[in-house]
Order: structure tokens, then C-alpha cells, then sequence
């Protein structure tokens, strides 16, 4: 019986070229550099440009991924843009990206699940391909979370940063079988019990504002690890593998804490975790593809190699998805 499985061709990313330093937000907010690496592991984040916007961050990302794969444009059925800050309200970012680029078929639509919207996103696509609705679809992952951070919150200005990273996702025949490159299982959780531990305090419907972003971050933590273990464990038990079988683990890169935490738990050694947060920040949905494709670049990340990828985000939303490069 022949499967059909969502195989990456290429990747790409964009970061601005701004750099901001924990010494340089050390004259912005009571803070110190020895204060933010301590709890966080960040040294620097990148900023967009004021003439920036998240579609541009994530065409650029796009371009780059499409150059990977060696493939043209209008070869791509479907866009799917997770962010959490789009130009507009409306429409979707995704279709400024399309434009961008040139393609005038298929389709394109933004995704919203915050930091866990790449695994959304991802998980989405593969169910377009896996039904035939869809050959190759683009999945973007591009924040400009610094226009909703309220730069006097030492708390939470110091965490976020700005960029994209892209996938291109394609279907190809396979056997079925757990060394199939591809997508092997995907799990998505959501509970909105959680809701105002993190989110935006603004919105067209409710104040007519962007809002900024506000955190209970001791609570997110909390919930964190035990979160991302959970979907983890469901992709190993609907796939029969196991730590020791990934090559790599590729988290959402929040907290350095926060991963080292979580791999910890689930068995994982350090050396088999790709982490960016330090040189990044928190780039919401953009975090995961950033981090796959600086692995890819650089060599770790070598075809038919098993990779986890997981995330949580404001919702709380959460999800895994465990791939064959």
C-alpha cells in the first residue's frame, strides 16, 4: 500500500538587521544583561525595520527557502503564514506574501495559535497533502512581536524578538513506514482555561487597539514543561520510537530553561537539542523554522534525520510534530 508523506525540500529564514543587545535594553528598562541571561538565556534579538512588516519578513524567509528547494514559485498550491502579528487585521499576511511572489493560484491564509502557530501550521499542511488537496505547500513562520511589546515591562520586552523561517512541504510516495522522510505524526493540544496567563490586552472586537503583551511568566513556566512532554509522548507512542531514536529535538525557543528542562524530562541529551534563543529571543512562530534551518545550514541537520518539534504558546495552545528530514 502506498502512503503519501509530507517531505521537506527546503527551508529558509530572515532575520532583521538590527541587533538589540541586553546591554542596549539595559538603558531602556531597569535591567542587566547578568539578569536576562540568568533566567532566560538571551544575549541579543533582532528588530524589523520601521518600514518592516511581517509579510515582507516573511517573503524574504520564503525566497530563501524556494532557492533551497531549487523550485519556482508558482509551483506552490497553498500558503500558510503562522503569526501572530500580521500587517492588518485584514486580509491575512499570507496573501501579501503570495502577491509578493508572484503566484496568482491556489491559496493563502494565516494561521493564529501564537508561539505553537509553525506546528499549527505544519500539521495543517500536512493534512492538505496527505488528502490530495495539495502537492507543495510554503509554511511560513514570521512575528514582528516587537510592535505589541510594551517596551517600559522589563518582564516581557526583554524576551521577544523579530523574524521569519519557511518550509517548503511536498508529497511523495513512501512505504509507510517509521524511516519514510517526512512528516511521521503530528499532535495539537489547546486549553483556554489558561488564556490570560499570556496574551495581548488589545483587539478590533474587543478595544479597538493592538494591545500589548502581557505574561504571567512563573505560570507559564510552570505549565511548560509538563505541556510539551505531553505531546511529545504521544508522538512517540503513535509512532513506536523513542528518545533515543531522535537525532534531533527542536523546541520552541522561549527560555533556555525552559528547554533544558524539557529534554531533561523526556530523556534527551543537551547535545541532541538545537537551541537559537540566545542570538533570537522568543520569535514566536517564527522560532522553530529559524532554528531548523540555521541546523540545516550549518550541517547538523543531515537528510533522513528524526526530528522532534514541539511548542507551546498563549492560549495555552501546544502541539508536536516528529519528522524524517
Amino acid at each position: 500500500m502506498t502512503f503519501i508523506r509530507s517531505v521537506v525540500l527546503g527551508c529558509g529564514r530572515y532575520l532583521p538587521k538590527k541587533i538589540l543587545t541586553n546591554h542596549d535594553l539595559a538603558d531602556i528598562v531597569d535591567t542587566s544583561n547578568e539578569w536576562i541571561v540568568q533566567r532566560t538565556g538571551i544575549h541579543r534579538r533582532h528588530i524589523a525595520a520601521d518600514n518592516e512588516v511581517t509579510s515582507d519578513l516573511g517573503t524574504k524567509a520564503a525566497e530563501c527557502a524556494l532557492a533551497n528547494a531549487g523550485i519556482q514559485a508558482d509551483t506552490i498550491d497553498l500558503i500558510i503564514l503562522a503569526t501572530s502579528t500580521p500587517d492588518l487585521t485584514f486580509p491575512a499576511s499570507a496573501v501579501h506574501i503570495q502577491h509578493n511572489l508572484g503566484i496568482r493560484k491556489g491559496a493563502a491564509f494565516d494561521m493564529q495559535a501564537v508561539c505553537s502557530g509553525f506546528i499549527y501550521a505544519l500539521s495543517t499542511a500536512d493534512m492538505y497533502i496527505q488528502t490530495g488537496k495539495a502537492k507543495r505547500v510554503l509554511v511560513i513562520g514570521a512575528e514582528t512581536f516587537s510592535r505589541i511589546l510594551d517596551w517600559e515591562d522589563r518582564t516581557t520586552c526583554v524576551l521577544f524578538g523579530d523574524g521569519a523561517g519557511a518550509v517548503i512541504l511536498e508529497g511523495q510516495e513512501s512505504n509507510g513506514k517509521m524511516d519514510d522522510r517526512g512528516i511521521l505524526t503530528s499532535h495539537l493540544r489547546s486549553d483556554g482555561i489558561h488564556r490570560e496567563k499570556l496574551y495581548v490586552d488589545g483587539g478590533p472586537s474587543k478595544t479597538g487597539t493592538t494591545g500589548h503583551l502581557r505574561m504571567e511568566g512563573q505560570e507559564v513556566f510552570k505549565h511548560a514543561v509538563g505541556m510539551i512532554t505531553d505531546v511529545v509522548d504521544d508522538a512517540f507512542a503513535a509512532t513506536g520510537l523513542k528518545a533515543s531514536d531522535l537525532d534531533w529535538f527542536i523546541p520552541h525557543q522561549a527560555n533556555e530553561r525552559i528547554i533544558n528542562a524539557s529534554a531533561k524530562k523526556l530523556g534527551i541529551p543537551l547535545e541532541k537539542v538545537v537551541k537559537t534563543v540566545s542570538k533570537h529571543g522568543n520569535t514566536s512562530a517564527a522560532s522553530i523554522p529559524l532554528a531548523i534551518c540555521e541546523a540545516a545550514e550549518d550541517g547538523r541537520l543531515k537528510q533522513n534525520d528524526t526530528v522532534m518539534l514541539e511548542a507551546m504558546g498563549g492560549g495555552f495552545t501546544w502541539g508536536s510534530v516528529l519528522l524524517n528530514w
